[in-house]
């Protein structure tokens, strides 16, 4: 009997950090044969040319799918989704798999979604039902569940709200956010081994700092980013870690600002266009507060018990721990919320923190599903139609 054929894309850092133990349950399964494409900003030099971590990780790339243009302009990311689509067509039809899994709502994932599609593969898609209304992340996320066959959900939230979309309840597995496995199974740093990798001291107060442009909002992401370094320059004696944004509408700009930054403050600012996860989540243990809009302050930074100062709307509609500050874009509301994040009084709240997301062990769940579930009678799909 022939391996079942399981395709996983990651088109970016962080996605491929969620999706690492998933990859790795595959390829050890005997029974399953995992597939890789990796495309989006996994192929930019400006990025990082994070593909090779993936190599280093020893998992094999079936396929790198180019289809960046050195633009993060609304056009360029349009013509960016076409060559995508086009791409994913041809690779789909060489790897011929017998399931694709697509994690949250990227661009790229969007991509994927349509090609397989209209070639009849069955797509599992992970982090739906998820709302994040500051993004056009938001409305490519619940187009994807439309086009999927299996849900793996972080809450149960968001899975009544995949079947409020007409999904059938017994195809939604809430085995909670697949983020977490890296917090349970990962071998963190301790700090010297922290401060050696980085190559950069920590201090008696350290800010982990990421942020990425808000696609719907007409608020310039230069002037956020300035808003959001005055706010840190308040704090002197803070040691302030950034790590750089995506491939979005806008970013090319923030790129440019975080990189002056550091340069003008070697001693206290160090800026990584990719940590991995191990650095990443080692730095998060170790910081006071985490800062920005990155859904690893709402997922992650709980169960490391540690504050989130949460800027804008990107997330605006995730399920939110009570070790979450939600603030505004001026210099003035970001720095009282830092100061608030580092009360004793908050400390104390964030101390007592407990997961909306589960407790882990999500990747071997959702591999048995894959592994065992009937893929040949899922393509035609009935919408459930709930019962008011």
């Amino acid at each position: 009997m022939s391996k079942r054929k399981i395709c996983i894309v990651t088109g970016t850092r962080a996605e491929y950090g969620l999706l690492y133990w998933l990859m790795k349950e595959i390829n050890d399964d005997s029974d399953l044969e995992l597939q890789i494409i990796a495309t989006g900003s996994h192929l930019s030099p400006e990025f990082g040319m994070t593909y090779k971590q993936i190599e280093n990780d020893g998992f094999v790339i079936n396929e790198k799918l180019e289809m960046l243009l050195s633009s993060d302009s609304p056009v360029g990311i349009t013509k960016s989704l076409g060559l995508a689509t086009i791409g994913f067509a041809e690779a789909l039809e060489r790897l011929k798999p017998d399931v694709i899994v697509i994690l949250g709502d990227r661009y790229e994932a969007l991509a994927v979604a349509q090609a397989a599609l209209i070639a009849r593969i069955p797509v599992a898609h992970i982090s739906g039902g998820e709302t994040t209304e500051g993004v056009i992340d938001e409305a490519i996320r619940h187009a994807i569940t439309k086009m999927a066959h299996f849900h793996f959900v972080g809450a149960d939230e968001y899975k009544r709200r995949v079947v409020q979309l007409g999904e059938q309840p017994d195809r939604v597995f809430n085995y909670g956010d697949v983020g977490l496995d890296n917090i349970n199974r990962l071998k963190l740093l301790n700090q010297t081994e922290l401060e050696e990798s980085l190559g950069f001291p920590l201090g008696a107060l350290n800010f982990l700092v990421t942020y990425h442009p808000e696609s719907l909002s007409h608020i310039d992401p230069v002037m956020a980013v300035h808003a959001l370094f005055e706010a840190m320059d308040a704090f002197p004696e803070a040691k302030v870690i950034i790590t750089k944004p995506n491939a979005d509408t806008g970013s090319r700009g923030i790129l440019q600002m975080i990189d002056k930054y550091a340069a003008n403050q070697p001693e206290r600012v160090f800026a990584f266009t990719s940590l991995g996860q191990v650095r990443y989540l080692s730095t998060m243990k170790y910081c006071n507060v985490v800062i920005g809009n990155s859904s690893s302050g709402i997922v992650e930074a709980p169960i490391l018990k540690k504050p989130t100062v949460n800027i804008g709307n990107r997330q605006s509609g995730r399920l939110k721990a009570a070790s979450i500050i939600d603030c505004g874009g001026t210099a003035q509301e970001i720095k009282s919320a830092i100061e608030k994040s580092l009360s004793d009084g908050f400390q104390d709240r964030v101390s007592k923190v407990t997961s909306l997301y589960g407790e882990g062990n999500t990747a071997e769940k959702i591999k048995h599903v894959l592994k065992h579930a009937d893929i040949h009678s899922v393509i035609v799909k009935k919408f459930y139609d709930i019962i008011f």
